[in-house]
């Protein structure tokens, strides 16, 4: 039998870290993957999967991902049923994670407070990051 999953997406809020009367640390996020095609207006449709991480994974997620971090997690659906305060059973579906790799550099994202940190003087370290066009013949590629 096999249960994996393995998902790529942009975290739809900051995630929420709690820790349990043992101090285990527990994370949840919202992962936003797009599918794989456009729907009838042409329009790219996005699934919102709940995902749990524990222990230090999990604060590393807490500390280092916030809302629109690109993310990658590895890990296994999980389902679970609970009773809510009104008596009704509410049932539950989510990806509990193995590992979840960040997969953008830290400073990537349009940070406002601490940006310019590690005095790079403004430049990006992303090479790719401008709009420039590059025009490269086919005679320069190597096949």
């Amino acid at each position: 039998m096999l249960n994996r999953v393995v998902l790529v997406g942009r975290l739809t809020r900051d995630p929420e870290l709690k820790f349990l009367g043992d101090g285990t640390a527990v994370a949840n996020f919202t992962l936003a993957v797009n599918r794989p095609f456009k729907n009838g207006e042409g329009k790219q449709d996005a699934d919102f999967i709940n995902c749990v991480v524990w222990r230090k994974p999990a604060e590393n997620v807490a500390n280092f991902l916030k809302k629109g971090s690109l993310a990658g997690v590895d890990g296994r659906i999980q389902t679970r049923s609970y009773d809510n305060n009104e008596g009704r059973r509410v049932f539950v579906t989510e990806v509990v994670a193995e590992s979840v790799q960040f997969l953008e550099p830290r400073n990537s994202q349009n940070n406002t407070q601490g940006s310019n940190q590690g005095g790079n003087s403004g430049f990006s370290n992303d090479p790719f990051s401008n709009d420039e066009s590059i025009d490269i013949s086919s005679d320069d590629l190597p096949f």
